[in-house]
């Protein structure tokens, strides 16, 4: 009698982990709600190391009246391009034959889960690059000078009343709803909780739509669907630096989910603070390794032991000894578009979504899995005028 093992199913195991990778994969795309493909066919666009994008300028209106003894004067379209270049992108994770043989939870599924989520923070860290890193900003202040105790820095609903105007006066596409068209803000829950504790828009939510504010759903002011969540990028320590400075650095390397770090110095640092680890981003360079964490206990020397966004409570990246440490206020970009602020490209042959590779046995007795994604594509802001990046500081940092 013929048995029936794993390995002649590897198909059928296969298709359910590839629905668990393409779950995770979808299901926390952020900036790339801003983005629309340049072209309805990709097949051909995808092609060649760039893609450059045309675009007509429109025809000033005419006040010239019909002559009766001559022919009417023409206008010339005048052109421009703007150019979008594709790049590739690649993560894997190799494990082996024993660890499979050995542990008791599915593995093997949670891999797959754990490469579509990569793959999903990795490709939105480039549509999230290229939406915060416009020409087109508004802001109360510089961000190094952004001060949480200072009201006109936070975000409140004047800032969407600005950014309505702007939108409106560069004649920014909308994204169709059934209560007509409406535009996306998109920003981190600190920055929300200003906005949200705004009495105004408290005294509308609890006597018009008292279940809005219960769900902790906004909805939308002036003209713009609100999106809060806690993937909007954040610029950890940029901003002012707090009356109790905390200013030193990782002394040693760390792992992700760790639930301790040592510093060089404990100067200020206290149970209860926020920290910011990384590089400090001044300018339109994005260090998305950056994380926050809470100091769990007033450290006695050097070893903090902090609570973190990792899935143990723990950080959720590893960080090299001399890494920033600080305490300063944070900054919150919230960036104001529609579904066509930014342009995207992909290879339909490796797809919009990316393409696992494997499992695939390795080594010279398959003692190993693979498993890996591959992307083919680009995000860019091809016209200024479609992508409004607004800055501030939030009390949460007070």
């Amino acid at each position: 009698m013929a048995i029936t093992g794993t390995s002649t199913l590897t198909n059928s195991i296969r298709a359910q982990y590839v629905s668990a990778y393409l779950e995770a994969a979808a299901a926390m795309r952020v900036y790339d709600q801003f983005a629309a493909p340049v072209a309805k066919d990709m097949a051909n666009i995808s092609k060649g190391s760039s893609i450059v994008v045309p675009f007509l300028s429109a025809l000033p209106p005419s006040t010239q009246v019909i002559p009766e003894t001559g022919d009417i004067l023409t206008t010339q379209f005048v052109d421009a391009t703007a150019t979008v270049t594709p790049t590739s992108r690649t993560n894997a994770i190799l494990f082996s034959e024993k660890l499979e043989d050995q542990v008791f939870t599915d593995f093997t599924q949670r891999a797959f889960s754990a490469i579509g989520q990569n793959m999903m923070w990795s490709i939105d860290l480039l549509a999230k690059t290229a939406a915060l890193t416009g020409t087109l900003t508004k802001s109360a202040n510089v961000r190094a000078s952004l001060d949480a105790g200072t009201p006109t820095h936070n975000i409140t609903k004047k800032a969407f009343a600005n950014a309505s105007v702007i939108l409106q006066a560069m004649k920014v596409p909308m994204f169709s709803t059934p209560t007509g068209g409406k535009w996306l803000s998109l920003m981190h829950p600190f920055a929300f909780s200003d906005l949200f504790s705004d009495a105004v828009i408290l005294a509308v939510g609890e006597y018009s739509q008292p279940n809005v504010i219960l769900n902790y759903e906004l909805g939308e002011l002036n003209g713009f669907k609100i999106v809060v969540t806690p993937w909007a990028k954040v610029f950890w320590n940029a901003g002012v630096v707090n009356a109790s400075s905390v200013a030193t650095t990782l002394n040693g390397d760390t792992n992700p989910m760790a639930t301790t770090i040592v510093v060089t110095a404990n100067t200020n640092i206290v149970a209860g603070m926020r920290l910011g680890i990384g590089t400090v981003e001044t300018a339109n360079t994005h260090y998305d390794n950056n994380e926050s964490c809470i100091v769990a206990a007033t450290p006695g020397g050097t070893t903090v032991t902090i609570i973190g966004e990792g899935d143990n409570g723990g950080l959720r990246f590893p960080h090299t000894s001399g890494d920033t440490v600080k305490n300063a206020d944070s900054v919150y970009p919230v960036a104001f578009g529609g579904p066509e602020s930014m342009a995207k490209v992909f290879d339909p042959a490796v797809g919009e979504y990316g393409e696992i590779i494997g499992p695939r046995p390795q080594g010279l007795a398959d003692q190993f899995t693979s498993l890996a994604w591959k992307w083919y594509g680009a995000y860019a802001i091809i016209a200024q005028n479609r992508i409004l990046r607004s800055e501030f500081s939030s009390l949460m940092d007070a």
